[in-house]
């Protein structure tokens, strides 16, 4: 009788922990030109930002973006809902309503069941539907480690689209989810995750971001972005990049996943938690003594996180109530924006 592999022992990293690490992305990208640049690209590779975006017309711009990835978890239909809810949030962060979804699919064939394959499939689709898109297609091939993941198209007003680069001095910073995805991710590869823990982690994984819609509707949100592989400090750094400013970070203001928060003091983190610190640590000023597990949780790479939101001081309560009633209960004030140059200053409190 032939056994089915778990999926994640099929691959060497999991969810967006397996991106590329940052400093190695931009030196590959400083190689690769820029191509032609019609006046319509809104946004582009420029700002590292979550999407392009192409103006269509007054009242409307295309938001196209894709991500994939190999297994964070070893249920197919978990694996799939978060491979889902990850691409789309990108749509999200810039402000917009997704439209349709594409498919990419990469499997190991002769390692894999067609039943196994079939339930991520499904498990994506079935977030598509809650998003309330179609997906309208794909691509599939046959490959070592197993891989899913979307091509996402959605709507956004060129007027009201969120990018990176437009956050302010004086902008307070709110986060939408808590950390530790990656922390659990790797208690999970170790058999030291809690059943508890592994819920929590999909509920998280898996809450669409769709509150990003209502929030680019706000004309005192100024930037948004979502925080994923590069963890909180290397999005935050995009920010401070693009727009010029420094930040400002008050580690006890950020919400933790509290079975992630007792892990990672435990020493459990990810290797690509390590290799973003290498590659943006030059960038943050940590506080003296400021203890090695918190620097973990900061670079810990964040599979379908939270939105970070850059807003103008008087309007920090409305977002805060936006995102909690979208169900953000944990969303919190973390920091704020300064002139200066771009780096993170973290702190034990603000």
């Amino acid at each position: 009788m032939t056994t089915t592999p778990r999926l994640t022992s099929l691959a060497h990293g999991g969810g967006c922990g397996c991106k590329i690490a940052p400093s190695l992305l931009r030196e590959i990208m400083s190689h690769v030109p820029a191509g032609v640049l019609p006046p319509q690209l809104l946004v582009g590779t420029e700002s590292s930002d979550d999407a392009a975006v192409y103006q269509l017309n007054d009242e409307q711009a295309v938001v196209a973006t894709t991500d994939f990835f190999t297994p964070i978890v070893d249920k197919p239909r978990d694996f799939g809902r978060i491979a889902a809810t990850n691409a789309i949030s990108d749509i999200y962060a810039m402000g917009g309503q997704p439209l349709l979804a594409l498919a990419l699919v990469g499997m190991p064939i002769d390692k894999l069941p067609v039943e196994t394959i079939s339930q991520i499939l499904e498990g994506g689709a079935s977030i598509c539907a809650e998003a309330g898109i179609p997906v309208a297609g794909g691509h599939s091939i046959d490959v070592v480690e197993p891989i899913y993941g979307l091509v996402a198209i959605g709507l956004v007003h060129p007027q009201r689209m969120k990018k990176n680069s437009s956050a302010r001095a004086g902008d307070v910073l709110i986060l939408g989810k808590p950390l530790g995805i990656g922390v659990l991710s790797a208690a999970l590869k170790k058999d030291m995750l809690s059943e508890a823990g592994y819920d929590l982690m999909v509920q998280y994984t898996t809450q669409l971001n769709r509150v990003g819609t209502a929030l680019g509707q706000l004309e005192a949100v100024h930037a948004m972005t979502d925080v994923t592989g590069f963890g909180l400090l290397g999005h935050l750094l995009e920010i401070c990049r693009a727009a010029r400013l420094r930040a400002d970070l008050g580690f006890d203001a950020v919400p933790v996943i509290p079975e992630a928060l007792e892990l990672v003091q435990q020493g459990i983190s990810t290797g690509a938690s390590t290799r973003n610190w290498a590659s943006y640590g030059g960038e943050v000023v940590l506080e003296t003594g400021m203890p090695e597990w918190q620097q973990k949780l900061l670079t810990d790479p964040q599979t379908s996180g939270g939105l970070l939101v850059s807003c103008a001081p008087e309007a920090a309560a409305q977002v805060l109530a936006t995102f909690h009633d979208a169900g953000f209960a944990q969303a919190a004030i973390v920091g704020h924006l300064t002139e200066g140059n771009p780096q993170v200053n973290v702190r034990s409190i603000l």
